[in-house]
C-alpha cells in the first residue's frame, strides 16, 4: 500500500497559502517530513488525516480517495497530532479503553486484552494505573502512539513527536517509531534532522508550503559532496561572510563562530572541505529555496 499525494493545494482564509503544489509518493516504511516552523507540515498532515478540506489535488492510499472516503480512512489511520492533550485526571489505562470503545472495540474482554497489550508494548504497563496528569512528556507521547495504535491502522501519522524530549525519551520514542515502521506506512514530521536521519529511509523537505527536495537522505548527503566548506571567524564578521559567500549555518564554538558555506567551486580564503550530513542538505535547501520577504 502507497500514500499518493498529487498536486495539493490549500490556501486559508486569511490568504496563506500553506500547502503549494505538493505532489508526493510515500511508500510502506519511515518517512519523514522535514521543514522548518511554518513550513505548512502540520497543514498538510490535517489534510491526510481528513480535518481539513483540500482546494485541490488527490491523496489515495491504495484504493481509497482520502478526500472523498474520510470514514474509510479514518478506520485505518493512527494520528498524533503536535498538540496532544490528555484528561489529566484519567488513568492510561481507563483513557486507552474509553479509545478503544469509541475506535469500535465493543467486546471488553478484547478491548482488555488489547489495553493491555499496547501499554507494553509502549512500556507504560507499570504505570497503566496512574493519571495522565503525572507522566512526563515521553510518557505522554508514548500513550499518543499506544492510542494511535488501536485498530491496526495502515497509516500513521506524527506530528513533531520528540520535540522537548529528553535524549533519553527520544531514544525510546525513536526505538519504539522503527518497530512501528516495520509494517505501516509512518510518516514523520518535524523540524529536527535528528530524527530524519536516525529513523526514515525516504524523506522530503518542504518550505513555505512547496516540496522543495525529496529522495533517500544516503543519496541527498552524497549528492552534496564537495559543495559543503567551513570555516572558524571572529562572529564580528559573520555579515561580511554572509554578504559574500551562501552562509547556510553557523555554530558558536569555544568562543569562535564556526560557519559552513555552500559552494560548488573552492571558495579559498582558509576555507576547508567538510563532510556533508544530512543537516548541511537541509540548510541548503531551505536556504536555495527561502524568500527574502519571510527569511
Amino acid at each position: 500500500m502507497e500514500l499518493v499525494i498529487n498536486n495539493l493545494n490549500k490556501t486559508y482564509s486569511n490568504g496563506v497559502h500553506a500547502i503549494r503544489d505538493v505532489s508526493l509518493t510515500i511508500p510502506q516504511g519511515m518517512f519523514g517530513l522535514l521543514g522548518p516552523n511554518g513550513a505548512g507540515k502540520s497543514s498538510l498532515m490535517r489534510t491526510i488525516a481528513t480535518l481539513q478540506e483540500a482546494d485541490t489535488g488527490t491523496i489515495t492510499l491504495g484504493e481509497i480517495n482520502v478526500l472523498k472516503q474520510k470514514d474509510d480512512v479514518r478506520r485505518i489511520l493512527g494520528y498524533l497530532p503536535q498538540e496532544f492533550g490528555v484528561y489529566p485526571k484519567v488513568s492510561a489505562q481507563a483513557m486507552l479503553d474509553h479509545v478503544a470503545r469509541l475506535k469500535g472495540v465493543g467486546n471488553s474482554s478484547e478491548r482488555k486484552a488489547l489495553v493491555s497489550a499496547l501499554l507494553e508494548r509502549v512500556n507504560l504497563y507499570p504505570v497503566r494505573k496512574k493519571n495522565l496528569g503525572t507522566f512526563s512528556g515521553g510518557m505522554k507521547q508514548r500513550f499518543g502512539i499506544a492510542q494511535a495504535l488501536i485498530g491496526n491502522p495502515k497509516l500513521i501519522i506524527v506530528d513533531e513527536p520528540t520535540a522537548g524530549l529528553d535524549p533519553l525519551e527520544r531514544n525510546r520514542f525513536h526505538n519504539l517509531l522503527s518497530e512501528i515502521g516495520e509494517n505501516t506506512i509512518v510518516i514523520l514530521s518535524t523540524h529536527i534532522v535528528e530524527d530524519v536521519t536516525n529513523l526514515c529511509k525516504d524523506m522530503a523537505i518542504i518550505c513555505e508550503g512547496s516540496v522543495i527536495t525529496q529522495g533517500h537522505p544516503a543519496e541527498l548527503v552524497k549528492a552534496a559532496e564537495g559543495k559543503i566548506w567551513e570555516k572558524s571567524i571572529d562572529k564580528t564578521n559573520l555579515e561580511s561572510y554572509q554578504q559574500n559567500y551562501q552562509v547556510i549555518s553557523t555554530r558558536l564554538i569555544e568562543g569562535q563562530t564556526n560557519i559552513h558555506i555552500y559552494s560548488e567551486i573552492d571558495p579559498d580564503n582558509g576555507f576547508a572541505p567538510v563532510k556533508p550530513d544530512l543537516e548541511d542538505v537541509y540548510f541548503t535547501q531551505i536556504f536555495h529555496n527561502t524568500s527574502p520577504v519571510s527569511a
